[in-house]
C-alpha cells in the first residue's frame, strides 16, 4: 500500500496541544526492550531536535511576523514531541550506556541507509561515516567495561557486531578535507534528500550530546575519549551537512524537514514491536501530517511555487533497522584504509592528512588508543562482540 501524506490531513494544530499527564509517558524497560526500539527513540529525538533549531534559525531569518508566528506555533508542538520521544528513554541508563546505543543507532541507521541511497557519491559518503562511527562503538564498549564492569552486549544485544572499524586516530582530517560535494536539488532523487538530512541529523544529535556529557565524568581516560570522539563528530557533521544543496530556499527545506518526519514516524511506526511506543509514532505521525500541509501552504505563499515538484509523489519503502553485519564487513575488508582529499577519497596518507596528524596528536597516542592499553592491562584482552567470525582485515584481529 502506497501512503502519500500530502494527500493526508492530520490533526488540526489547535487540537494538538498535550497537557502534562499526555506529556508523562512511561519510559522503556532498558532490560527488557527491543535494542531497536531504543535505537528508534534515539533517532527521533535528532530528527526532532533538528526540525526545531531550523525552525528557530528559519523565524531569526524572516521579517514577517506573521510567518514567525506560524513557525511559533508549530515549533511548539515539535517541542512536546522531542520531549515525549526523548524522555521514552529510562533514567537509569548512564551516560556510557545511552553512548553505545546511540553509536548503535549510528552504525545500523548509516549502513542502512548507505544500503538503500541511489545516488554513488552519496553511498560512498555514507559508506566512509559509517566504519568511524562503527570504531567509535568499539572504543565506547572497551570504555564501559572499564569503568562499569558491565559488557556493551548487553545494549546491542548481538544485533550489532562490536570490534575495530577504521581506527579513530585517524578520523582527525584537516577541516577542509570534511566538505563533500552536494547533491543537485533539482536532479536528484527525493529520497537522497531524505537520507541526508537524517543522517545529518542523528550525528548532529551525537555531536551535540557528546559536547554536554563529555566532562560530566571523572574518570581521566572517559573525558579524554569523549573530547576526542566529540570533535570527530564535528567533522561527520561537516561531512554530511556538505551534501545537501545550498541552494534550497527555506521554504524548501522546511518542507523537506516536514516530510521526513512524517517518513520516519510512518516507518517506525510500521515496524514499532512496543505498543506503546507505537501508538506515540503514530500520534506524532498524525500530527506531523498536519504540520507538512501549514509548511505547504507557506512554500506557495512565499516561494511561489508547489510542493509536489520537491518531495516524493508517496513515502519511500520504510527505513528499517536491522543487523547489517555483511554489509559492515564488506566494508571493513575494502574501504577501512581510505582516507578524504578534497570532496574525494584516496588511499594514501597525503601530506596535509599527515600535517594534521601530526599536529593533534603531538606525538603522543590520543585517548582512543590509550583506552585500549588500559582495558589490556585490566582485563588481558580487548572487548569484542563478533557473532559472524573473526575479524576480515587480518591485522585487525585480536591478538
Amino acid at each position: 500500500m502506497t501512503f502519500n501524506p500530502l494527500e493526508q490531513r492530520g490533526i488540526p494544530l489547535d487540537r494538538q496541544l498535550r497537557n502534562w499527564r499526555e506529556l508523562n509517558v512511561t519510559p522503556i524497560d532498558p532490560d527488557h526492550c527491543d535494542p531497536y526500539t531504543r535505537c528508534r527513540i534515539i533517532t527521533m529525538n535528532g530528527i526532532e531536535v533538528e526540525a526545531i533549531m531550523f525552525s528557530h534559525q528559519l523565524a531569526r531569518n524572516t521579517v514577517d511576523p506573521e510567518v514567525k508566528r506560524q513557525l511559533a506555533q508549530t515549533r511548539y508542538i515539535e517541542a512536546q514531541q522531542q520531549k515525549v520521544v526523548n524522555w521514552l528513554l529510562p533514567g537509569v541508563s548512564s551516560v556510557l550506556e545511552t553512548t553505545i546505543a546511540y553509536e548503535q543507532v549510528a552504525v545500523d541507521l548509516t549502513a542502512w541507509v548507505a544500503r538503500m541511497e541511489p545516488d554513488p557519491y552519496l553511498k560512498q559518503a555514507y559508506q566512509f561515516g559509517v566504519l568511524e562511527d562503527f570504531d567509535h562503538l568499539y572504543r565506547y564498549a572497551n570504555l564501559y567495561e572499564m569503568i562499569e564492569h558491565r559488557k556493551a552486549e548487553s545494549i546491542v544485544e548481538g544485533l550489532t557486531e562490536v570490534m575495530p572499524g577504521r581506527p579513530t586516530k585517524f578520523h582527525h582530517r584537516h577541516p577542509t578535507d570534511n566538505v563533500r560535494d552536494p547533491y543537485v536539488k533539482d536532479e536528484t532523487n527525493p529520497l537522497s534528500k531524505l537520507h541526508a538530512l537524517t543522517i545529518m541529523s542523528a550525528e548532529q544529535q551525537t555531536m551535540n550530546f557528546y559536547m554536554n556529557t563529555g566532562p560530566t565524568y571523572m574518570e581521566p581516560i572517559a573525558r579524554q575519549l569523549y573530547q576526542e570522539i566529540g570533535l570527530i563528530e564535528e567533522e561527520h557533521v561537516t561531512h554530511y551537512e556538505s551534501l545537501v544543496d545550498p541552494g534550497e530556499t527555506w521554504w524548501e527545506q522546511l518542507v523537506n524537514h516536514e516530510y521526513n518526519e512524517c517518513y520516519l514516524y510512518y516507518s517506525f511506526m510500521e515496524q514499532e514491536s512496543d505498543p506503546k511506543v507505537k501508538a506515540i509514532w503514530e500520534l506524532h505521525l498524525n500530527q506531523e501530517l498536519e504540520h507538512l500541509h501549514i509548511a505547504c501552504d507557506l512554500m506557495r505563499r512565499h516561494d511561489g511555487r508547489d510542493p509536489e515538484s520537491v518531495l516524493a509523489p508517496q513515502l519511500p519503502d520504510v527505513l528499517t533497522f536491522e543487523p547489517n553485519k555483511a554489509y559492515l564487513r564488506e566494508l571493513l575488508d575494502t574501504q577501512i584504509d581510505l582516507t578524504t582529499l578534497g570532496a574525494g577519497y584516496v588511499r594514501e596518507a597525503h601530506e596535509r592528512f599527515e600535517k594534521m596528524q601530526e599536529q593533534i596528536h603531538g606525538g603522543e597516542a590520543p585517548p582512543s588508543e590509550r583506552v585500549m592499553t588500559q582495558h589490556d592491562e585490566m582485563f588481558g584482552r580487548e572487548y569484542r562482540v563478533e557473532t559472524e567470525g573473526e575479524h576480515p582485515d587480518p591485522a585487525l584481529r585480536e591478538k
